[in-house]
């Protein structure tokens, strides 16, 4: 019982060391002497439909090679998350040491291995391997033309290239397809030739990336239609609420010159008549700052992280990307506590503590309560992708000692330096009753709409970043990501202002839930447009992959919406503010 207690310690502190102190992923420095050994990895087999479904290499009755001393793997909590599972192949592999065709084990093929095997080769099984950091994938085996007779692939041909003392590129033949027949003995064997190459280090991974996939002529077609919608929107917010509003200034400096019985009989409409509650406290203030802040850190750590990629290529070391996108969450949780507890200050909240504790794990419970879920069925399926216990102790340990302070730390200078109700209007005693107004002025029909605007400027860059995460594509064109990031955030801002504007006008001043649902709508659309593409784009099958794929783009979608609400509530909030104090009001 002791012993197992130091392990889940060691597995806990070796993971958070991982995330905190910039280890490499393995293979040291990349560097080899010449006869220096080299590691290749077996990682992991699955479905080719479903990259997502993966076991471990050895799961598979492969056997393994004799080779038993090997250099220290680390792994990084990205990895584990990820279901990385490197298993030493046992081969024995040398820097610029040539390997003839060698049997390194055999395969006893009783009737339970070979109907292993014949899974395996009916649902197109591929495996994963590493040299240096860089993948290798291989097929199991294949069938006939009749789908009776099934074939093992049995002789691995390494083909690797090197630059000075760096390997640079690695290529995988399969060869020696034996018939799978029981009660029988299958050798394996491997070859190793070394070649030089005129490939740098630095762009070794570049044959792994598909410019074809990625044409940035599409991609510049794209972001072109929604930068003009981007113009035609902000033209239009500009022209229509510029002259309106110049109108309505004009109308209500006139009724100031008025005496009161002109006033009385005249007609008093606009956004000007809700000025005594268009500062109201919103509907479940707890909860909406919490949603606010949530949403702003989203955004800071979105930003971040492609800005990240765009300076390194995080895309060339395994995890790199999930744990950059964990440690910055992290650190950027003092925006979170900034902005929610300042906006649940101003708001005249007094439980802040709750809203803090509300604030610091809404985003990480909604994601581990997903994959705490699928990590069931992950675990039900021996799937690589059941996230081990350390590492649930780890999150957890970050979430408690580094997330919940950081937060304290936002929320205590938000409500000391930002927490005044500051308000250019002062708020009135009693509500006014909303009157009533035709149908599609009704907030509901207006949340509805919200979204599909900003849905239309990313839809087409979703499908290529669908595409990188459930199929065989490496995304790096984070450029373009980030373009569309701004383009989202304008279009979302400006679309939620004219929504806004639409409900004072009616004088509905319950605005703030309005123009943060109404943005965070996108994220309804997204996700209905991950039903269309699971269903016409993939051949993803079974109930693993099928609760993967949803469990994680539902809480994607949520994401999403949670940031482009705050957006677009951040961004309206300043355009009520600014309209509101610039109208003389007695």
């Amino acid at each position: 019982m002791g012993v197992s207690r130091w392990k889940i310690a060691g597995v806990v502190l070796t993971t958070v060391l991982s995330l905190l102190l910039p280890i490499r992923a393995d293979e040291h420095d990349h560097k080899y002497t010449d006869k220096e050994e080299v590691v290749l990895w077996m990682n992991t087999v699955g479905p080719y439909h479903n990259r997502q479904e993966t076991y471990k290499y050895f799961s598979l009755p492969f056997c393994v090679g004799k080779k038993k001393t090997i250099s220290h793997y680390h792994e990084t909590l990205g990895e584990a998350l990820q279901g990385v599972e490197l298993e030493f192949s046992g081969l024995d592999i040398k820097y610029k040491d040539e390997v003839l065709q060698t049997t390194y084990c055999e395969i006893d093929l009783d009737k339970a291995k070979r109907d292993a095997f014949v899974y395996a080769i009916k649902n197109h099984y591929w495996y994963q391997m590493y040299i240096d950091d860089l993948p290798i994938w291989g097929i199991v085996g294949e069938a006939d033309e009749n789908g009776e007779d099934h074939y093992l692939w049995t002789y691995k041909k390494l083909e690797i290239g090197y630059n000075g003392d760096r390997i640079v590129d690695v290529n995988l033949t399969s060869e020696g397809k034996v018939k799978l027949v029981p009660n029988t003995r299958i050798p394996m064997s491997y070859s190793v030739k070394w070649k030089k190459s005129d490939v740098k280090f630095e762009d070794r991974f570049d044959k792994y990336l598909d410019p074809s996939f990625f044409q940035h002529r599409i991609h510049w077609f794209s972001i072109f239609n929604s930068f003009m919608m981007v113009i035609f929107l902000v033209g239009l917010v500009s022209m229509i609420l510029m002259r309106t509003l110049r109108k309505d200034y004009a109308r209500y400096s006139k009724e100031e010159e008025m005496d009161d019985m002109d006033r009385d009989l005249g007609d008093e409409y606009g956004w000007k008549q809700v000025h005594g509650d268009v500062f109201r406290p919103s509907s479940h203030p707890l909860i909406f700052s919490s949603l606010i802040g949530s949403g702003c850190q989203i955004f800071s750590v979105s930003f971040i992280v492609i800005v990240l990629a765009m300076i390194e290529d995080l895309y060339t070391e395994r995890g790199s990307m999930l744990s950059t996108a964990i440690f910055v969450y992290a650190a950027t949780s003092p925006v979170n506590g900034y902005f929610g507890g300042s906006l649940y200050a101003k708001q005249g909240g007094r439980r802040w503590i709750k809203q803090m504790f509300i604030g610091a794990f809404l985003i990480p419970a909604m994601v581990c309560g997903t994959a705490f879920f699928i990590n069931f069925i992950a675990i039900y399926y021996h799937a690589s992708r059941a996230i081990p216990f350390g590492t649930m102790v780890a999150v957890c340990c970050i979430c408690f000692f580094v997330i919940l302070p950081l937060n304290l730390v936002g929320t205590i200078l938000g409500r000391n330096l930002s927490g005044q109700p500051n308000f250019p209007c002062r708020v009135n005693a009693v509500p006014r009753p909303i009157p009533e107004k035709k149908w599609f002025m009704e907030p509901a029909v207006i949340v509805c709409l919200g979204g599909i605007l900003p849905f239309g400027s990313i839809f087409i860059e979703m499908y290529f970043i669908f595409t990188s995460f459930w199929a065989y594509k490496i995304y790096y064109v984070y450029g373009f990501m980030m373009l569309v990031l701004v383009i989202l955030c304008i279009v979302t801002v400006c679309v939620t202002i004219v929504c806004t504007y639409f409900l004072l006008n009616a004088e509905d001043y319950r605005w703030q839930w309005t123009s943060f649902l109404s943005a965070a709508s996108t994220a309804v659309y997204v996700y209905m447009y991950s039903f269309y593409y699971y269903f016409f784009k993939t051949k993803m099958y079974g109930l693993f992959q099928t609760s993967f794929y949803f469990g994680y783009m539902a809480v994607f979608s949520t994401a999403l919406g949670i940031m482009c609400g705050a957006v677009g509530y951040m961004g309206t909030s300043a355009f009520v503010r600014k309209i509101y104090t610039n109208v003389k009001i007695d």
